[in-house]
């Protein structure tokens, strides 16, 4: 409530933004009511597990938005999706190509079925120090030199925009008789740039370029809350049946009544509103950019395959990394979804107004203009701050079946016995079977001393490795 208060301006997930969206379509009398439709499976209500009614329609309405075979409401967020979509395609005991810098649910997926990752690595964005798309030729490899793996899963965007060619990765995987998933988390919006015009540059969503399982959480981008997303059956690859078997099995089986008529009402929204509410939101980012343009120093990163919703900016220029920036954005009400070194990214979404992008403009503006005298001395600093991204392939060893937990600074030369995760994103550093050497334990300590989290390392400061 302080911070609602506050009247705040959110460049974070997820992508409602605040009341004003329901509000202004028409939906504030759900929002007034919403203890009161916090219900059961009573007569008329459905159930989620065996659709007859209401929540079928609700799927029926994103099965045409999305135009795929079928769609899965979520409420155990795409983590839920994702992990029912790997047990789904692999078996237990069998592989599954993975790219490295999935998110932490897909590897939590691993232990669950004791499945083998196989690796696929994803290049470096050229001069961005963060890390970029998945080649098909990086899939192929690994399918070739693995032909026994079941499936192949990816992240597209990731959580910077960066998305692959997932025309090209899904041609390559097919021509194997493999399935593909695509983690489409924060790429919920893709289909509707396509469909409603929108700004040009945006990458195609993964339904439309050959993916068999596409996950997309709602509530990132679109008009959902938190908690609720989707997960879209795009192919005959797949077993329906064995998929939602294992759906019921992930999620709780008292899902949430106001999370899915949140879905429901976004389905609404882009069935009614959408050409209108994406065209405003591509002409917003349009005048972001432009303007971005005009601050002498500011750097606004637009590396290949961009999802343009995400902005990454840059103010190194000034001496500022991308900690001190997002502290600088907080003192002015700004609140941004992720730092990364020099970089600070805010997440845009359906719910951002044009006053928020003038209000992040403004910020910027006057940041530049507190630090102008500076600038022509900061040439050098711009690369000393900005960390190195971790992208190298670390020795792998079988994980470990004993476990015990040791000082951070002991754990060179150890076998992870439970991932090291940098949060946000969530993507592992170190994951269960890969040795942890002197540049992982120095990436963790450099982000403890930024005050960022890092899921696997104790309050004491130790790691779980392989006795």
């Amino acid at each position: 409530m302080e911070h609602a208060d506050r009247n705040p301006v959110s460049f974070h997930m997820p992508g409602h933004k605040g009341s004003r969206i329901y509000r202004e379509n028409g939906y504030g009398d759900f929002l007034d009511k919403i203890m009161d439709c916090d219900i059961t499976e009573i007569p008329g209500a459905d159930n989620l597990f065996q659709t007859e009614g209401i929540i079928s329609e609700t799927m029926k309405k994103y099965e045409n938005l999305y135009e795929v075979k079928k769609s899965y409401l979520l409420v155990n967020g795409s983590s839920g999706g994702l992990i029912a979509a790997i047990l789904a395609c692999v078996k237990p005991g069998g592989k599954l190509i993975m790219a490295r810098n999935s998110h932490k649910s897909v590897f939590n997926a691993l232990g669950l079925a004791s499945i083998e990752p196989v690796y696929a690595y994803p290049e470096e964005a050229e001069g961005c120090g963060i890390l970029g798309e998945i080649t098909a030729e990086e899939i192929a490899r690994c399918m070739d030199e693995n032909p026994e793996a079941d499936a192949v899963i990816l992240p597209s965007p990731n959580y910077y925009g960066i998305c692959s060619d997932v025309r090209s990765i899904s041609e390559e995987v097919h021509k194997r008789g493999k399935v593909l998933i695509v983690d489409q988390a924060h790429g919920a919006h893709l289909r509707f740039f396509e469909k409603y015009g929108g700004a040009g540059g945006f990458p195609e969503s993964a339904e439309k370029q050959g993916a068999d399982i596409v996950i997309n959480s709602i509530h990132k981008t679109l008009a959902s809350f938190t908690q609720s997303a989707l997960l879209n059956l795009c192919s005959d690859r797949v077993n329906p049946f064995l998929l939602e078997d294992r759906l019921q099995a992930i999620e709780s089986s008292s899902p949430s009544y106001p999370m899915m008529a949140t879905l429901d009402i976004n389905a609404d929204l882009l069935e009614d509103a959408g050409e209108r509410l994406i065209r405003q939101w591509a002409e917003n980012l349009d005048y972001f950019y432009s303007e971005a343009d005009r601050i002498p120093g500011l750097a606004v990163l637009t590396p290949r395959n961009l999802d343009r919703t995400k902005l990454n900016i840059d103010m190194s220029a000034y001496g500022i990394n991308g900690n001190e920036l997002e502290e600088l954005l907080m003192e002015r009400d700004i609140f941004i979804e992720l730092v990364t070194g020099n970089i600070v990214m805010c997440m845009t979404g359906i719910g951002n107004t044009r006053g928020d992008y003038e209000r992040l403009l403004k910020a910027l503006a006057e940041i530049a203009a507190q630090r102008q005298g500076v600038m022509a001395k900061c040439a050098e600093l711009k690369q000393a701050v900005q960390p190195k991204v971790l992208t190298r392939v670390l020795q792998q060893r079988a994980v470990p079946a004993e476990k015990e937990f040791v000082p951070l600074k002991e754990a060179g030369g150890r076998v992870c016995a439970s991932s090291l995760i940098p949060y946000p994103p969530g993507i592992p550093i170190a994951c269960p079977g890969e040795v942890i050497d002197e540049d992982v334990i120095k990436y963790i300590k450099e982000r403890r001393e930024a005050g960022e989290k890092v899921i696997g390392l104790t309050a004491e400061g130790t790691v779980c490795v392989g006795k």
